[in-house]
């Protein structure tokens, strides 16, 4: 399936939690205690969110067609999960496929067409986190070629970070 990244507005925004909140939901529905904060997001992920959208960070993911398949946050830094880093590298938050369009390959295409950017633009690494109590989670994104390289507690998750070498 052939997908194209759209520029998210800060009038997007509800469309931008209505897709976290349904993920989150379908999450819990497999017995997953992850993202389900964005149900009821508190005001320091609606402000990171508004933050995203103003910093030109959100795409939506759609078919030519203009059908939405999902959503993925692309940072240049990434300094609440990683701190100050000193080899280039491109973070990928976010990343949410429609329930519709699970199990296509869709979610690892969009990884790889951003790494594969990331790489013609000279950065060294793609880099991003799950929550660690999702190991379903964690186990795509090793599957997938990710080392784990650390761990990150934050307020509301305890998070893996992976890295991907792009070479």
């Amino acid at each position: 399936m052939d997908f194209i990244f759209n520029q998210i507005e800060i009038k997007d925004k509800n469309i931008v939690l209505e897709l976290f909140k349904k993920t989150a939901e379908k999450i819990n529905k497999m017995n997953i205690d992850h993202w389900q904060y964005w149900k009821n997001p508190p005001l320091e992920k609606i402000k990171w969110v508004e933050e995203g959208i103003a910093n030109n960070e959100f795409f939506f993911i759609s078919t030519p067609n203009k059908e939405n398949l999902g959503m993925v946050r692309i940072l240049e830094k990434d300094l609440l999960y990683w701190g100050k880093q000193h080899s280039k590298a491109r973070y990928i938050h976010s990343l949410v496929i429609k329930e519709e369009f699970n199990g296509k390959g869709i979610g690892t295409k969009v990884i790889n067409k951003i790494g594969e950017r990331a790489k013609r633009e000279g950065y060294n690494f793609l880099r991003l986190d799950a929550d660690s109590k999702n190991s379903k989670l964690c186990g795509y994104y090793e599957k997938i070629g990710f080392k784990k390289v650390g761990m990150k507690t934050l307020p509301l998750s305890v998070n893996t970070l992976y890295e991907k070498e792009l070479i």
